[in-house]
């Protein structure tokens, strides 16, 4: 043998196991644990302040501890355990590595049914509130299980359908809570995952709720080890599938739910622990389980250690719920591209899913005089104190209020229709859009941050905010898709990530108590009650100019679906036209986002509407997205003005429920 067949090929680099990767954790907590009792009453107190709440030195400072130090520790360690063997249990049912409580929408079914309970019928919450929860992820994840069951549950429509599912179920929350903002102004920290705590009896409920789970997922070891084989190999040991995966799931929804009663919705820990340990040599079951819970729970705990050590220094209170949901935004970026998502198709042609009309011209004049007979009605019906009415032509003290707000509407219809339009195009993705790429999403932080951090900011400088937000964002899809070939399902991944990222700062935003929060969730709806005549101009003036600049660039959407290379034959240049058309898809939305918040879905919705009707060419499918786009948004304002009189649904939230529910029904079709 020669002799350098001996010696090392690599330099020696120690096994990553589970219990290393756990270690610095545990040593994070014991730190930051002793600095914390040492800064205060010292370790003896401190210690002592765990078992009675006074002690003869310093007794103000072991009340605090007794009754809320030591029981938020308690809380955090308690919750991230229960949180990450729910998503160990999700991941192995379902046989998708990025299924979890929040990726599936359970958390905010929960959320979402707590809040119907508290103003609806209070009276369910005596009888336990994690059954109430229950309810509510139960029917999330029966959602989306029915959205991805034709496609065998393939992880990225799982993931997709609780994208949609977390979005709709946020658009009705968002609606409980413009219309009762009083009664649910104490619910927006706790939302937002807060694991503040006033005495020891929350952690005394949750604790024996997961000890119970935990010794039901012991229970069910060994049949759900059995899914870790094919379809074939598991039904030849006489397993029932469906009862083992039910079993699987309502443990997993009955561990979220327990844990979202009492602290709100925690973001990624479900997701985070299982995929960490996994990557770390976890392979068994058994071992995924024991590890996944030990390290959810330290994951938590480290991060709310930290950030009450530096909650002095910041200007607004900070959920923990919403941290983890930003640190897992980036951490779900870094996975998508090393995880395998199974062999899955993409989603079929958008050509699929209508014909070509053969007077396209003919059929845009019908639907713009549609346009301009719905706004009529619009401007002049509606609803006073004497019942329905109808508006004199003359009557300018009340058209001064309807008529901007229509034409709003119809400007950030057409900007969102096109900037929908464009992005299905080149990525030849029928399921792409400003809302689930993120691209709103990222113009919504943007937005917020110049609102909070910008000294009284003007339009235009809201405007270049977004715009930047919202090329940020497209430049993260590129960056990470790239190498991929701009595949449609990692670019919705990617989307999912952002929107999640989105969703965390709101959280922020809404829990800081700042009075800017109200002109947050106001805008977030996507109301048009404050659009003025000459905001209204501007809305409808940037829309028409912006709709001018996208006419010229229809023969390169008409090429740039037939791929790279056949593009490149033709004449066209790539990276510049994906370029043009990613700025234009940039300045498009933050227009839009801007008048009517970041969740929409009329960036999807538009776009196939016209296909349907049969607007096949670039340049027509342009002109047919941008007056249903404007239809659909004008309909929606009215209705949102209409059916609740004298209170409104905005109209954002409105064409958000609309076509979350048209999302679905096309991610069923798939």
């Amino acid at each position: 043998m020669p002799p350098e067949a001996l010696a090392p090929r690599h330099p020696w680099r120690p096994r990553l196991t589970p219990g290393r990767l756990c270690l610095p954790f545990v040593l994070g907590v014991l730190g930051l644990g002793l600095h914390h009792l040492l800064a205060g009453p010292g370790l003896g107190p401190g210690f002592a302040a765990l078992f009675r709440a006074t002690v003869p030195a310093e007794a103000a400072t072991t009340l605090v501890l007794h009754y809320a130090w030591w029981p938020r520790l308690a809380m955090a360690l308690l919750a991230g355990g229960g949180l990450a063997l729910a998503g160990v249990l999700m991941q192995q049912v379902l046989r998708n590595p990025l299924a979890a409580p929040t990726t599936l929408g359970v958390a905010s079914g929960a959320n979402l049914a707590l809040m119907a309970a508290t103003l609806l019928a209070p009276g369910l919450l005596g009888l336990g509130r994690e059954w109430v929860a229950l309810g509510g992820g139960g029917l999330a994840i029966g959602l989306v299980l029915a959205l991805a069951w034709r496609r065998g549950l393939a992880p990225v429509v799982v993931v997709l359908g609780g994208l949609v599912v977390n979005l709709y179920f946020g658009a009705l929350s968002m609606v409980l809570l413009l219309f009762h903002q009083e009664e649910l102004k104490g619910l927006l920290i706790w939302g937002g995952g807060s694991l503040a705590q006033n005495g020891w009896q929350d952690a005394a409920f949750l604790a024996p709720r997961l000890a119970l789970g935990a010794l039901a997922a012991a229970w069910l070891l060994r049949p759900l080890a059995v899914l870790d084989l094919d379809e074939a190999g598991a039904r030849s040991l006489g397993v029932s599938l469906k009862q083992l995966r039910l079993a699987g799931l309502g443990l997993a929804v009955f561990l979220t739910g327990c844990v979202v009663s009492v602290v709100g919705i925690i973001g990624f820990i479900g997701l985070a622990a299982p995929n960490i340990v996994r990557l770390a040599g976890a392979r068994r079951l058994g071992a995924r389980l024991a590890w996944s819970t030990l390290l959810g729970a330290l994951l938590l705990a480290t991060t709310d250690l930290l950030l009450q050590h530096v909650s002095g220094i910041l200007p607004t209170l900070i959920p923990t719920g919403a941290t983890t949901a930003a640190l897992g935004a980036p951490l779900l970026l870094w996975l998508i591209p090393r995880l395998r998502l199974g062999g899955e198709a993409p989603p079929r042609e958008a050509r699929a899913l209508g014909h070509r009309h053969p007077a396209p011209g003919r059929l845009a004049g019908g639907l713009a005089l549609a346009l301009l007979g719905l706004a009529t009605v619009a401007v002049l019906a509606g609803q006073g104190p004497d019942g329905w009415q109808w508006a004199a032509p003359t009557d300018w003290q009340l058209l001064q209020w309807r008529a901007p707000r229509a034409l709003a509407a119809a400007g950030c219809g057409v900007m969102l229709a096109i900037a929908g339009t464009l992005i299905q195009r080149l990525t030849a993705n029928p399921m792409a859009s400003p809302e689930v790429l993120g691209i709103s999403g990222g113009s919504a932080i943007a937005l917020m941050g110049a609102i909070f951090l910008l000294p009284a900011p003007s339009n235009l400088t809201l405007v270049a905010a977004g715009t930047l937000g919202a090329l940020a964002s497209l430049a993260v899809l590129v960056g990470l898709n790239r190498r991929s070939g701009f595949q449609p399902e990692r670019l919705l991944l990617t989307g999912v990530a952002i929107t999640a990222l989105f969703e965390a700062v709101k959280a922020v935003v809404l829990a800081g108590g700042d009075p800017r929060g109200q002109q947050v969730i106001a805008w977030l709806s996507g109301s048009t009650y404050y659009v003025d005549p000459t905001s209204a101009l501007v809305v409808t003036a940037a829309a028409l100019l912006l709709a001018l600049v996208a006419a010229p660039l229809a023969r390169w959407l008409d090429i740039l679906p037939l791929g790279g290379a056949t593009a490149t034959a033709l004449g066209l240049p790539l990276a510049r036209a994906r370029l043009v058309l990613l700025l234009l898809v940039a300045l498009l939305t933050a227009g839009a986002t801007l008048v009517v918040g970041p969740l929409s879905f009329v960036g999807l919705l538009a776009p196939h509407l016209a296909r349907l009707l049969g607007f096949s060419r670039a340049g027509a499918h342009l002109t047919g997205a941008a007056l249903a786009g404007a239809l659909l948004m004008v309909l929606a304002d009215g209705l949102g003005r209409q059916l609740l009189f004298p209170e409104e649904i905005p109209a954002g939230l409105v064409a958000s429920l609309l076509g979350g529910a048209y999302f679905m029904w096309g991610l069923r079709r798939l």
